[in-house]
């Protein structure tokens, strides 16, 4: 992966996490153990410390960045959509970002908390613990139920998951030129549908 350092500030990657070649890692940036850093992530620690704590995943085309003198951080198992953008913001553990949102300075996702897709957390916002924040700027909707929160610890541990499948057999190749029969299909050991399918019947 390209990694920087900066003012010779190193990036620290746990042995057991897997960041994907294309991500880039800068300056004061710590990855904990069994995390997952998609392909296109730029964590940008060249102000403030970037932290993932253990088993959090984030996605392709992430952002994370801050201030000087802050922490932005991903709590353990805290799991971060594609292309979502983190600035000094704290994700709380088992807490979930949804594709394309934005959590702004010194915002909170309290534990087990869901933000939606494409929403605005607006800079200082606290987002109650297992609470659903949506819509733009983002406002709390309502408790979670039992069911969504286990949903997201679906998702969560197909990344962590991923992370292990990764590290153990994730390799540059060249492409095909065409498909061969019988093509495989990769299975995941614990499959997960979409909120909106799944059986609790809520979309976020």
């Amino acid at each position: 992966m390209p990694a920087y350092s900066i003012e010779d500030i190193v990036p620290v990657v746990d042995p057991t996490a897997y960041v994907h070649p294309a991500a880039i890692l800068i300056g004061d940036v710590i990855v904990g153990p069994g995390c997952y850093v998609g392909p296109g992530a730029s964590l940008r620690g060249d102000f403030g410390r970037l932290i993932m704590e253990r088993g959090a995943n984030l996605q392709d085309n992430c952002v994370m960045h801050g201030y000087p003198g802050t922490d932005t951080v991903i709590g353990e198992d805290g799991h971060v959509g594609h292309g979502a953008v983190l600035h000094g913001c704290r994700i709380g553990r088992a807490a979930l970002v949804g594709i394309n949102a934005v959590i702004m300075d010194e915002a909170v996702v309290g534990e087990e908390a869901i933000v939606a897709a494409c929403a605005f957390v607006k800079a200082g916002m606290l987002i109650p613990a297992r609470s659903l924040a949506a819509g733009v700027p983002a406002k709390v909707v309502r408790e979670l139920s039992a069911a969504e929160i286990d949903w997201k610890m679906g998702g969560t541990r197909v990344y962590q998951e991923l992370t292990r499948r990764s590290l153990a057999s994730l390799r540059a190749v060249e492409p095909l030129a065409r498909v061969e029969p019988n093509r495989r299909r990769i299975v995941c050991s614990e499959p997960v549908l979409p909120l909106s399918q799944s059986k609790s019947g809520n979309s976020q």
